[in-house]
């Protein structure tokens, strides 16, 4: 803005000097027409009076343009210095954008980078998935298969049952044969050496039989707690287990063996110079009906029983054969 007004102003200054030119020349032209028919003199005098207006003319317009020249120049220096100014800021400025879009340009490749990567462990993942759900379908699949073929053997041994069912006509003594021996297959007992009391039981010098007196549980009475001998009802798998409680001693031991028809089958035993002592065992036998099972007191050992019932004798059957 300040240039382009700077020009108008020169050119204004350029346009006067040659207007006052053009003016003197008419001024003489149309004198020397007016008064073509006077004397040389009096030419001679208009000749010189234009010079002197010309030349007067000269000088105003040159004192006039050379300040404006003067002060055009100033001000475009100015002008130009502030754009120089201008053009180093926005220089600057340009620097500035162009290292943060460098530093977009790496940011974006940093997360392209991360949504590549984040994106490869998803496929990855997602295959993963894939294969687990292929492998719970076939498993799926592979149970139903099962599941059917188990509700074909249902229908066929419902179908059975159906088949036989009204064949069978059994009599009032059969039906009470078959709960006795229902029953005979429930068989359980434990018990503990005494009732009442704080008894020390021995020692002795050989093994004696013991006898269960306080009893817990004898289903199928199966257990004789006058003789201390258990006596399978049926044939099958039974478990037995001993528990011994005693006073500690230095050389008197603590100490019971489970025996089957004779034949010594387990031990528990202790010996310790402490206030008490305790020992365990047990068995699983195939028991024949009839068969026998007690427990003996071991050779020179001792046994302690109470209120608190710390030394038992206990079994169950586990499953007929």
């Amino acid at each position: 803005m300040k240039t382009s007004g700077a020009l108008l102003v020169l050119l204004c200054c350029c346009l006067a000097e040659t207007q006052l030119r053009g003016e003197t020349i008419s001024e003489n032209e149309i004198t020397h027409q007016g008064h073509y028919g006077e004397a040389e003199n009096r030419e001679n005098e208009v000749m010189g009076a234009a010079q002197r207006t010309e030349a007067a003319a000269t000088a105003s317009t040159q004192q006039t343009c050379q300040p404006d020249i003067h002060t055009v120049l100033r001000e475009m220096s100015v002008l130009m210095a502030e754009q120089r100014v201008e053009l180093r800021y926005t220089k600057a400025q340009m620097e500035a954008v162009d290292t943060r879009l460098r530093a977009s340009e790496s940011n974006a490749e940093a997360m392209e980078t991360r949504l590549t990567e984040r994106l490869a462990a998803s496929e990855k993942k997602a295959e993963g998935m894939e294969t687990r759900l292929l492998a719970s379908e076939k498993t799926v699949e592979e149970q139903r298969a099962v599941i059917r073929e188990l509700k074909e053997k249902q229908e066929e041994q419902a179908a059975a049952v159906r088949a036989v069912g009204g064949s069978v006509n059994l009599t009032g003594s059969q039906v009470q044969e078959l709960r006795w021996e229902i029953e005979e297959r429930k068989v359980s007992f434990s018990a503990s050496l005494v009732a009442s009391g704080d008894v020390n039981t021995g020692p002795f010098n050989a093994a004696t039989p013991l006898v269960y007196k306080h009893i817990f549980i004898n289903i199928g009475n199966a257990y004789n707690p006058n003789t201390g001998v258990f006596t399978a009802p049926v044939r099958g798998v039974y478990h037995f287990n001993v528990f011994v409680f005693g006073n500690g001693h230095a050389s008197r031991p603590s100490g019971v063996s489970l025996h089957k028809n004779g034949e010594h089958i387990v031990l528990a035993y202790t010996v310790q110079n402490t206030v008490h002592v305790a020992a365990s065992n047990g068995a699983s036998l195939l028991l024949e009906v009839g068969d026998v099972v007690y427990v003996k007191l071991w050779p020179n050992a001792w046994v302690r029983d109470n209120y608190n019932h710390h030394t038992t004798f206990s079994g169950h059957l586990l499953f007929p054969m």
